[in-house]
């Protein structure tokens, strides 16, 4: 801001020293060129409906996200502590997932605002080219953009050239046109451009992500692995129990068929001891 403001300050002072030989300004309206611009407007409107899916998305995941942590709040008490745990991890997942995915999409070098750079360049291009053609065509010394964070108190219609320029970009367009024998979109182009650093944090992010996710599942079938081991130790000792508890039960009703077999063979011995005596 304050370098634009000397700047000006500065075309003024050349301004006032050469008024003698007339000094030619004029000035452009990079919004108003930008809205007269079809392809650009276009694009824009691709770029905000995709923009606005990304949105629904990432309100999507958070409430996945809010719904995981109503359901772990509701069965905790039913849960053991391994269960809790690995919901609790599960959660943290979804959450950091959540974050990437918006530093991707709208983080300062996520897709919306590269995107939005890529569609603005070439336009700036376009504008920067005709106003260098329009000025030195018609011996301009100074061209302003009146839509940049410069204050302009007063500027005179006359001076606006932004129409010639809108012009200039037409003439150029169709002759491109002519040239290629279609027009592609600029959209299109965007999203077939790929920046490989971006593109290398983002593969690293999702082996990342991935990495967690298979550690995760490795660790819940380790404890599934466990409690079927638990649960194995469990059935082999309760079927132990059992066939102690049967081999005591038939140790005991063989002692007492044993002691009623001695009972009876004492009586036995007693009565046919009476029936001698007698």
């Amino acid at each position: 801001m304050k370098a634009k403001v000397l700047f000006i300050l500065l075309c003024i002072s050349v301004w006032t020293a050469h008024a003698q030989r007339g000094v030619r300004i004029a000035y452009i309206d990079m919004e108003y060129i930008l809205e007269n611009i079809e392809e650009y407007q276009e694009a824009s409107s691709q770029l905000n409906s995709r923009v606005e899916k990304w949105k629904l998305e990432v309100e999507e995941k958070k409430g996945a996200i809010a719904q995981m942590k109503k359901e772990l709040e509701a069965e905790e008490v039913l849960l053991t502590k391994e269960l809790i745990e690995e919901r609790e991890e599960e959660i943290q997942l979804a959450e950091e997932d959540l974050l990437e995915y918006q530093q991707d999409r709208f983080g300062p070098e996520g897709d919306m605002v590269r995107q939005k750079q890529l569609l603005v360049k070439p336009v700036q291009d376009r504008v920067f080219n005709a106003v260098q053609e329009i000025a030195s065509r018609r011996a301009y010394d100074f061209v302003f953009d009146r839509s940049a964070d410069v204050v302009m108190l007063y500027s005179d219609k006359k001076h606006d050239i932004s129409d010639q320029v809108l012009k200039s970009i037409d003439r150029s367009r169709k002759t491109e046109q002519r040239n290629s024998g279609s027009a592609k979109s600029r959209f299109d182009d965007v999203n077939r451009e790929v920046d490989p650093e971006r593109q290398a944090r983002k593969e690293e992010m999702e082996q990342k992500r991935d990495e967690r996710a298979r550690a995760l599942e490795e660790k819940r079938q380790q404890r599934i692995r466990e409690r079927e081991e638990r649960k194995r130790e469990y059935e082999e000792r309760r079927q132990q129990i059992l066939e102690e508890r049967e081999a005591y039960r038939k140790a005991r009703e063989e002692e007492r068929r044993k002691k009623q077999e001695e009972r009876e063979q004492k009586k036995a011995e007693e009565e046919s001891n009476n029936d001698n005596n007698n």
